[in-house]
């Protein structure tokens, strides 16, 4: 909602439900928003079922934001909820291997991202509330990505000069890439997801984004080998944690973009403040070419920054895994003037600082 007369200005205040709250992104937009937007209050929602999760919420509540403990399967704890103006959800099971492998179940992944998501929806629709998605690239074909014609040089794997199909180009994945199965579990939660925001935006007339992000990463993130991958990964090799370079020959080629969560709330308070509903509804958010990288990369950082660190070459093969994948948002800066601001030379280093300053990090949140 936009408000242009300074005095209504004064005396409103916009109110906005931040699912997840007490995680990596929900804490990270939770503390960049409240920078950005006068007169706002925010309530954050968490089960606190992500270990670390509990160590956010002195510093949230700090800041003035309304905690409430609650789990978005059950509609009974957002029926207490108040009214609010949007609803940002970033609550999620976000592992491309949940359900396939660990503790977490195929019925436990649907019902946090997709059932999850149905009764936020319901929430908005009884409300009147916005509602933003937090998705992934993950709802992107596994087959197509992993069948991308690659080259490869000593450090990192890069897309086959001039190839372009099919959504893809030199600047990366597109937000016309096929979303066709298979694309996990967890992808397909999501985008099952996305398509139930839109139906339900334009059957009940509530504004709705859908916000597909690469990878995120900075300081403070409860990285694990299949999620958060830069932060497991340099918290690891600090703590001097045997590392494996998994699949493609035990290469480490394979590259992901990172984008910093931070760079996210300039285009979500643009989202919120939008008065015009009819523009692109989905796009593509990461930290593109010039903020990607690779493991091998990754790991020659790490040991400059800290030392060697044992790395096992590993020829097992992941499954639905890819050897590249760096998200194009050229939509988004077309349509938002959006675009990464952090470089992945700061998010690195800011990572490293942290781990640092913060010994048996993995041990702690794993």
């Amino acid at each position: 909602m936009l408000i242009d007369d300074p005095i209504r200005l004064f005396y409103f205040i916009l109110k906005i439900l931040i699912t997840g709250c007490c995680g990596f992104v929900g804490t990270s937009i939770s503390i960049q928003l409240l920078k950005h937007l006068p007169n706002l209050s925010i309530i954050g929602l968490d089960n606190l079922s992500r270990k670390g999760s509990e160590r956010n919420q002195e510093l949230l509540s700090n800041l003035g934001v309304t905690l409430l403990r609650g789990d978005v399967r059950i509609n009974s704890d957002l029926n207490i909820l108040p009214k609010v103006d949007w609803v940002i959800d970033c609550a999620a099971n976000p592992s491309v291997l949940a359900g396939l492998i660990g503790q977490v179940s195929s019925r436990q992944v649907m019902e946090h991202n997709l059932l999850g998501t149905m009764n936020l929806l319901e929430y908005c629709k009884n409300h009147g509330a916005g509602f933003i998605l937090m998705s992934t690239s993950r709802v992107y074909s596994a087959e197509s990505l992993a069948q991308l014609p690659v080259q490869s040089n000593d450090d990192y794997f890069l897309l086959e000069k001039d190839y372009v199909k099919d959504g893809i180009s030199s600047k990366g994945i597109s937000e016309s890439f096929p979303t066709t199965a298979p694309i996990s579990l967890y992808g397909a939660s999501k985008l099952a997801s996305e398509t139930l925001i839109l139906e339900y935006g334009l059957a009940f007339g509530f504004p709705t984004w859908i916000n597909r992000c690469g990878v995120l990463a900075g300081a403070g993130q409860f990285g694990k080998s299949d999620q958060g991958i830069f932060s497991y990964w340099i918290h690891s090799f600090l703590e001097k944690r045997p590392l494996k370079y998994i699949g493609f020959g035990g290469s480490g080629l394979q590259v992901r973009d990172a984008l910093h969560p931070r760079d996210l709330v300039p285009l979500l308070v643009r989202q919120v403040q939008a008065t015009d509903h009819t523009d692109t509804r989905l796009i593509n958010l990461g930290g593109g070419i010039e903020n990607s990288l690779s493991l091998k990369l990754l790991s020659n950082w790490c040991e400059d920054r800290f030392g060697p660190n044992e790395i096992i070459q590993s020829r097992e093969e992941r499954l639905l895994d890819a050897p590249w994948i760096v998200m194009d948002y050229s939509t988004a800066q077309k349509t938002w003037d959006w675009f990464p601001e952090t470089s992945i030379q700061q998010i690195l280093e800011e990572i490293a600082e942290h781990a640092e300053e913060n010994p048996n990090w993995i041990s702690l949140t794993n």
